[in-house]
């Protein structure tokens, strides 16, 4: 089994997507394990603040190293002593969510998913000190170029790209082989279902032909370069 732990300030954003549909069957089935664990029970003060004003002034506020290395740790320490009964900590992969990040690709969530554990840590507010990029996460990575409140949306589409890819998780093995993205430049090819007409719009004759030679044909060239 592997683990996925995610690190933010608003539990109550992540913690039902990892209930739902596949992710919740991929963990009744064994396939992943989620730990989701809120920054502030890491904070050293009793009003739990894990935010301040970033040196040199500018606008917004700056979320602390400390409350994040004390979590990172905590958890790596359970890893380090089997407490999770989980893979080993040289095959712990730790990520921070931002903005100023690597762009998130397919490549990333077939290399990520060869990994025992991640760590997750979700910015917030104008952002993070760079302590925790330059001497605690092992790579920075954004979902796309645009600016989102706070990292817990990016964890949740890369925590659902990388467990779809594990055994098991899909229904069909096949599911995964011949989609979107497998190859940089490939997408894939349109698909229809019952009803063969509806409102006038017809599905493509060859799909209803029994002609599979012809079928791959027309996948394949609609699959290619499409926009």
């Amino acid at each position: 089994m592997k683990k996925i732990d995610i690190l933010t300030i608003f539990p109550e954003i992540v913690k039902p997507y990892l209930k739902g549909s596949i992710m919740g069957r991929a963990q009744d089935a064994g396939a992943i394990e989620f730990g989701v664990h809120n920054i502030r029970d890491f904070a050293d003060n009793k009003h739990e603040r894990v935010d301040d004003t970033p040196y040199g002034g500018g606008a917004g506020m700056v979320m602390q190293v400390e409350p994040i290395f004390n979590a990172v740790e905590n958890i790596k320490l359970k890893i380090k002593n089997g407490e999770l009964k989980i893979g080993k900590e040289m095959n712990t992969r730790i990520i921070l969510l931002s903005a100023k990040g690597k762009r998130y690709t397919q490549r990333d969530a077939e290399r990520l998913k060869e990994y025992d554990n991640l760590i997750l840590i979700c910015g917030r507010y104008e952002g993070v000190d760079e302590r925790v990029a330059q001497h605690i996460a092992h790579e920075e990575i954004s979902i796309g170029d645009f600016v989102l409140t706070g990292g817990e949306l990016g964890a949740m589409v890369m925590v659902d790209s990388i467990v779809r890819l594990l055994p098991g998780v899909l229904g069909n093995k096949n599911s995964i082989l011949y989609e979107s993205h497998n190859v940089d430049g490939y997408k894939e090819y349109p698909q229809y279902t019952k009803p063969e007409e509806f409102n006038g719009w017809q599905v493509p004759k060859v799909l209803l032909s029994g002609n599979h030679a012809e079928i791959v044909k027309w996948r394949n060239n609609n699959s290619l370069n499409k926009n």
